[in-house]
């Protein structure tokens, strides 16, 4: 018992460890692929350091929201690391608290009361930022629900653990045309929610600005806490997507200390290569006007719909 609980501890501090890891990973990559110098893979710890020991400045009109919306945020992203295989294929003691729609539930949680501090202190660009990601999520939020049912008929369990076990020994299952149609829509998600859509930018114009609109008017540590939340969100997305879609090999099987170890460094790997591929992707891509933005997100949703009629035939 102690050691699954070590073993739990353990997937959140990967999480969170390593998620400021590979966001200096893909910001260095796509600055060298772009011909820039870039900066080094471990300037997102730098930068932690530096907004956790800077002044907090806070927004006369500022309400409560603006206080607790970096805190929820980043509580939920210590969750959902419970909920889902990042370090073994087999279910943890909180593991049971929630299944993959919890965990998705879960995580919109956290965008939601980003969502709310965006238009809390009432500046201009913050109410745009949240518009913006409320466009967005009418259609992406459906879409990745429609892929968790999808998975969830495919597997006959809402567990995560359970559709790994699947896909990982059953080849039919996992060369399945409803399974394939999963991974492509769920690619097309993972575009949106870690901000590489054509349409959107870093560039802290505010007629690209999306997420970064939102925490506009945040400084200091809190803004360390959505920076580090947002950081984590992309690694938990990519482990939802690597871990249970995509490659659910690599995991530790019996939670022995080399396995565990095997295991990191797999992660590592994996990790990588799904950070070129999202520099790749979002390299090669034009930019696209906002309204553009229904295009990308149809097709995410057209190939769920694929996926579970292709189960039901």
């Amino acid at each position: 018992m102690f050691a699954s609980i070590v073993l739990q501890c353990g997937q959140v501090l990967t999480v969170m460890l390593l998620a400021p890891l590979l966001h200096g990973f893909i910001t260095t990559v796509e600055e060298r692929v772009q011909r820039g110098q870039g900066p080094s893979i471990f300037q997102p710890y730098r930068d932690l350091w530096k907004l956790f020991n800077k002044s907090l400045m806070v927004p006369e009109s500022a309400t409560w929201l603006f206080f607790w919306a970096p805190i929820v945020a980043f509580t939920a992203m210590l969750i959902v690391p419970m909920l889902i295989p990042v370090l073994t294929n087999f279910p943890l003691p909180l593991s049971d608290m929630g299944d993959i729609l919890g965990g998705g539930l879960i995580l919109t949680l956290g965008s939601f009361f980003i969502l709310l501090a965006g238009l809390d202190t009432g500046q201009p660009f913050g109410g745009l930022g949240s518009s913006r990601a409320v466009m967005l999520g009418i259609l992406a939020e459906p879409t990745l629900i429609l892929v968790f049912v999808g998975i969830t008929f495919l597997d006959h369990s809402m567990l995560p653990f359970v559709a790994n076990h699947l896909l990982a020994q059953n080849p039919v299952a996992y060369w399945s045309p409803a399974h394939i149609f999963l991974i492509l829509a769920f690619f097309i998600l993972l575009t949106v929610e870690t901000d590489r859509l054509p349409i959107h930018s870093t560039i802290p114009y505010e007629i690209y600005m999306i997420d970064e609109a939102r925490i506009l008017e945040y400084s200091g540590p809190l803004l360390a806490l959505l920076k580090w939340a947002s950081w984590m969100k992309q690694f938990i997305l990519y482990t939802i997507f690597l871990n249970v879609f995509l490659f659910p090999w690599g995991l530790s099987t019996d939670g022995s200390f080399p396995s565990v170890l095997l295991a990191l460094l797999i992660i590592l790997a994996k990790y990588g290569c799904i950070g070129l591929l999202m520099v790749g992707v979002d390299t090669m891509q034009s930019r696209l006007r906002f309204y553009r933005y229904q295009e990308p997100l149809a097709l995410s949703f057209l190939f769920a719909v694929l996926a579970i009629v292709a189960d039901q035939l």
